[in-house]
């Protein structure tokens, strides 16, 4: 467990951190490998594209809450998908809203709470950057910990992420149980982010408000989800908040005064990719593929892979600080994530993503034969 940081301004953006790195990698006859961004390179599939073409005439204002259609499309999803039954997702107590993508929420979702001004949100110790700039922006400080805190003073919110991101750690359902249990006894939220939870590969992870965990209510727990990445739709900034409908609906009444709305064209092509399932099962095929190749030349060139059970990430390490290895990569044309970025405890790993094209992950697996 780390301890508590205080308030404090926005860090730097790490990424203009990998600049001496990406120059080196450049060099290379090749040209560079970038696998520290987990931005999608394969096409949007075409039932998003057709949706959102056909709802292209879209006058008035969307509304914060989603539509009907959006909102039945996302229960049916949670259900035939993750077995999660939400209380009433059509009704006037809303326990599902549609976000512009999972990262806004994540970084406001502390505000939107009313959560501001004092207290801790408890992140992972290996953990996304942007938990601790929503508490930051929220004027809230942070702790690290990966197992339920003795003391709940002063904690206003914890967040979980399963599977992990950077390291693909997906937490058991006896993990999950003890953050429900240990968040009701005090009264804290509990926030899982679960936007790769259709990418398992060596285990199959399990929602925080699947009723295993959860029980048969929803007290007291939110999930977030995002299209990004299951459904190659980065671009159209499509995410779900769904679980306690009076956590839910504390977020929507704020939304809906700030104008976070998703456009319709959006909430539209959202639809469709919820209710198909086979998009998302080629698009999950492509990625085990280029995870196999990619793992296999790692393991082979003598590095470590940690953690990494699902996901869009390899969690590796050399037994050395993550520049070290940064440099090593760069030396080969090959840009990583080093585990910094994510926490005092990634300090010797660096994060190498799956979303490049085939081509690259071949290159990437040639050059790490040497």
């Amino acid at each position: 467990m780390t301890p508590a940081a205080s308030p404090r301004r926005l860090p730097d953006f790490p990424w203009d951190s990998l600049a001496p790195a990406r120059a080196r990698a450049a060099e290379h006859p090749g040209g560079v490998v970038d696998l520290s961004i987990g931005t999608p390179v394969d096409d949007t599939p075409p039932v998003l594209r057709e949706a959102l073409a056909a709802a292209g005439n879209a006058p008035g204002y969307p509304t914060a809450l989603g539509t009907t259609d959006l909102r039945r499309a996302a229960a049916g999803w949670l259900s035939r998908r993750l077995g999660v039954q939400l209380a009433d997702p059509l009704g006037t107590d809303p326990s599902v809203l549609p976000t512009v993508g999972s990262k806004e929420l994540v970084a406001l979702l502390p505000t939107l709470l009313g959560l501001g001004g004092k207290g801790t949100v408890v992140v992972p110790e290996v953990a996304y950057p942007t938990y601790e700039v929503g508490a930051i922006v929220a004027g809230l400080g942070v702790l690290r910990s990966d197992v339920p805190p003795e003391d709940a003073d002063g904690i206003v919110l914890v967040w979980l992420n399963s599977p992990g991101n950077p390291d693909g750690r997906v937490l058991t359902d006896a993990q999950l149980s003890a953050w429900v249990a240990w968040g009701r006894e005090h009264g804290v939220p509990v926030a899982a982010d679960e936007c790769y939870i259709e990418l398992g590969w060596d285990v199959v992870p399990r929602s925080l408000l699947h009723p295993a965990v959860a029980g048969p209510h929803h007290t007291g727990l939110l999930a977030v989800h995002s299209l990004s990445k299951q459904s190659t739709a980065a671009g159209y900034r499509g995410g779900l908040l769904s679980g306690d409908p009076a956590l839910v609906r504390r977020v929507w009444e704020v939304r809906r005064h700030l104008g976070l709305l998703v456009p319709t064209p959006v909430q539209a092509a959202m639809v469709a990719a919820l209710s198909d399932d086979e998009h998302v099962a080629v698009q999950r095929e492509r990625y085990r593929r280029r995870r196999a190749q990619l793992a296999a030349a790692v393991r082979a060139a003598g590095v470590r892979i940690d953690h990494s059970k699902a996901g869009l990430y390899l969690w590796v390490t050399r037994d050395e600080d993550c520049w070290t290895t940064i440099d090593w990569l760069a030396g080969l044309g090959i840009v990583a994530a080093p585990g910094s970025f994510y926490g005092p405890a990634g300090a010797r790993h660096v994060r190498m993503a799956l979303t490049a094209t085939d081509e690259r992950i071949e290159a990437a697996v040639q050059r790490l034969a040497g």
